[in-house]
């Protein structure tokens, strides 16, 4: 059933008025920051043909170069309407420091398809995707800091590389870590019933962050001798 716009907030129906708590403030689209236009606002109808318990307002991005329409989804419609999320718009994607490229450019593509994964709520795939970005992000950094024994590192367990090759304490604290969670994604139990897909994804920023350090602390070293 189409409902009517009493406000930007407010919603009128048959049987009432009803309250959203917000609208979206980021297109999915051109991911900027935004106040968008309501275009209609639909009441889903079920399979028993009652009225679902959420709704869906038909949005539009204000911006000129975007003006893309999408979809805000909510919940608990009746006394009021929280918002829950939008339609699927472009994949977000993420950039790391140059020294990490240079290291591991593998690592970026990898880490970013997990990302798309967990973006398209791909959330039994995409830790696996994770785990395969840090082995190849560690192997990457091994075999940079000793390019001499490359063939060693490639054919090494992950935990092996990190514990034989690894001598940033710093470095190899958190990637064990994230080695142990990474493990846990791709077993039918979990070791770490605790923790979850945003706690790896945490250590492997810690990862990245101190290997990212120990990489431009070395550049000024070399830049600046004393």
């Amino acid at each position: 059933m189409h409902v009517i716009i009493f406000d930007a907030m407010r919603l009128s129906e048959k049987s009432g008025q009803a309250e959203i708590d917000a609208l979206p403030n980021e297109c999915p689209y051109c991911l900027r920051t935004i106040n968008p236009s309501v275009i209609d606002v639909i009441n889903p109808v079920n399979y028993d043909g009652l009225e679902d318990q959420s709704i869906q307002v038909i949005l539009l991005c204000p911006s000129f170069s975007c003006h893309k329409v999408f979809v805000g989804y909510y919940e608990n419609f009746g006394h009021a309407a929280n918002f829950v999320k939008t339609s699927q718009g472009a994949l977000k994607r993420l950039s790391f420091n140059e020294a990490v490229d240079e290291i591991s450019p593998d690592f970026s593509i990898i880490y970013n398809q997990a990302f798309a994964a967990e973006q398209q709520e791909l959330l039994e795939i995409c830790g696996v995707g994770y785990r395969k970005a840090l082995e190849f992000l560690i192997k990457d950094y091994a075999i940079d800091k000793d390019p001499s024994v490359r063939e060693t590192i490639e054919k090494k367990m992950l935990m092996a590389c990190i514990n034989d090759y690894v001598n940033d304490n710093r470095i190899k604290s958190v990637a064990k870590r994230a080695v142990w969670l990474g493990n846990d994604e791709t077993h039918y139990i979990r070791k770490w019933a605790g923790k979850n897909l945003d706690d790896l994804k945490k250590l492997i920023d810690l990862t990245v962050h101190w290997i990212e350090m120990e990489k431009l602390t070395k550049s000024f070293e070399e830049d600046m001798p004393g």
